[in-house]
């Protein structure tokens, strides 16, 4: 049986607008890592906070009030970098719902198509510098003494 005309259409649209779903898959995996994040980095500033009161060493206090103030920023990184993954997220949403609408309506959409995935990945691309940024403010926040390094070993 060969299919009608509308439902060939229909069906061919459905595939457009599906293909951008992958692409929401791939935000809300790096949705999940921002999530993790910023859960660790709040139990951290938590526990800081619940200790800070006990601590009388000025040296210690001074160290812990430093961590609070780098972990404030770690986690205002981390919810910019949420709310354009979120945003990226959103916009792909429209754009499956306009390319699906767009073959039920003679109206030429393509250029809105175009704007929404554009926009979309610019979101998405602030979304990731963002959470390299806040990768490599935790990361660079390790002290030496947690951290050791192996003692050099010198050439001959």
């Amino acid at each position: 049986m060969i299919p009608e005309p509308g439902v060939a259409g229909i069906t061919h649209a459905i595939q457009l607008a599906i293909a951008p779903v992958f692409l929401l898959t791939a935000i809300g995996s790096i949705i999940n890592a921002l999530v993790n994040r910023l859960a660790r980095a709040v139990d951290r500033r938590r526990t800081i906070e619940d200790d800070l009161p006990g601590i009388t060493d000025e040296a210690l206090r001074g160290q812990r009030l430093e961590e609070l103030r780098l972990l404030a920023r770690r986690i205002h990184l981390v919810l910019w970098s949420m709310g354009l993954a979120v945003f990226s997220a959103l916009l792909v949403c429209v754009l499956i719902g306009v390319a699906f609408g767009a073959a039920f309506v003679s109206i030429d959409l393509t250029h809105t198509v175009a704007l929404l995935f554009i926009a979309s990945v610019m979101a998405l691309t602030g979304c990731l510098l963002l959470f390299m940024r806040e990768v490599f403010l935790a990361a660079l926040s390790v002290q030496p003494a947690v951290w050791p390094h192996p003692a050099r070993v010198e050439r001959k």
